[in-house]
């Protein structure tokens, strides 16, 4: 019925049709996913930190429960006892110091502001003076002055809106609530000694089992990422905060210590803490009292190295090229999915999410496109 151009022709329209559909289906399911992530994110947390928890932590039951010939209740908690004293000795060793830059940290927002305006009047007189030209034109002025009005009727606004507040403040205490239960979820997974994926395959008879080995394959495939991810990115965050604190100290930013160990932790997710670092500690630096351009270089070199130290040594021999992304797809897809899974825990699954998604494709082009690629080379 169709020449060969037509049938191209035809075949790319049903191609493009398909793939318009497909990127449609696949937004409103993620729209769909975040709604439902925001209404139960406090049940879904506890269960979802739990689990990759488990994940992580099961070589470790493993071998107590080896030591003690078996008994994996009792391995379970003598690894409860042992996060316990170790959290314990940390609190007892690490929060004075801390709880202390802390508080000062807090007391000295006020003298930063104070430091901000007088740098700002001594070295920006031109940008004032501009500004209060800006201010002697009459509709500027005005402009100015209607908005010192909305904001003065502010207290009357905000009045109304105590319910709500009231309402976060019940969702928090929920939120909190859920947490407590982390724990037991944690404990009932680490008594499992099944694999999470042992009986994956018997729960779908009704496919085929080509289908059905892919599905086994891409979930196994999934837990792996997550676990290599999640076991690798805590220790790389934590050397890295460790790292930042000592340089920072050791090059007299204030606060260095409580700065670089707060950084460590946000690196769990991908240069979150960097980016955030910079934000934070170049101004910091700028304005106290001893800083200026030198120390601003100094904590520049200090995040090079750090940086320089993670790439090339501490994700290669940690976590190898488990996920094998590139560092600007990095980058986008901690924004992308953030955005499409409503906040910080699509940031924190974004790594293993593409890397999962990077699997699947690479999976469809070598088992199923392939095929029909030769199914169609043999019609011809």
């Amino acid at each position: 019925m169709f020449s060969p151009r037509q049938r191209r022709t035809l075949g790319f329209s049903i191609t493009l049709f398909a793939t318009a559909v497909s990127a449609v289906l696949l937004i409103a399911i993620l729209m769909l996913v975040n709604q439902l992530l925001g209404v139960f994110s406090g049940v879904l947390w506890p269960v979802a930190i739990a689990g990759v928890l488990a994940l992580i932590l099961r070589p470790a039951v493993g071998v107590l429960e080896r030591v003690f010939k078996g008994r994996r209740l009792l391995a379970v908690i003598i690894l409860y006892v042992l996060f316990i004293i170790l959290i314990t000795a940390l609190l007892i060793m690490l929060l004075p110091p801390l709880a202390s830059q802390l508080l000062d940290l807090i007391a000295y927002v006020p003298e930063l502001g104070k430091n901000i305006t007088a740098y700002v009047q001594t070295h920006w007189p031109d940008w004032l003076s501009l500004a209060e030209r800006l201010y002697e034109n009459p509709t500027i002025a005005s402009v100015l002055n209607n908005l010192r009005d909305e904001l003065s009727k502010l207290p009357s606004l905000i009045l109304p809106s105590l319910k709500a507040v009231s309402a976060g403040v019940f969702s928090t205490i929920s939120f909190t609530i859920h947490f407590a239960v982390l724990p037991i979820y944690l404990f009932f997974f680490l008594l499992s000694r099944s694999e999470p994926t042992a009986k994956l395959a018997e729960q779908l008879p009704f496919l085929k089992p080509g289908l059905r080995e892919d599905i086994v394959f891409l979930v196994n495939e999934f837990i792996a990422i997550i676990v290599s991810f999640f076991r690798g990115q805590l220790t790389i965050a934590l050397i890295m905060g460790v790292m930042l604190a000592i340089g920072f100290w050791a090059f007299g930013l204030q606060f260095g210590v409580l700065i670089g160990l707060a950084l460590g932790i946000l690196n769990i997710i991908p240069y979150l803490g960097t980016i955030t670092g910079i934000l934070i500690t170049l101004p910091l630096a700028f304005f106290q009292p001893d800083g200026g351009m030198v120390l601003i270089f100094k904590l520049a070199i200090v995040y090079v190295v750090v940086q320089l130290i993670e790439s090339w040594l501490l994700t290669p021999k940690i976590m190898g090229d488990r996920t094998g992304l590139h560092p600007a797809v990095i980058i986008f897809a901690i924004f992308f999915w953030g955005t499409a899974l409503g906040g910080i825990m699509g940031m924190l699954l974004a790594i293993p999410f593409t890397a999962f998604f990077v699997t699947f494709w690479r999976l469809l082009k070598r088992k199923y496109f392939r095929q029909s690629q030769s199914v169609a080379e043999v019609k011809n």
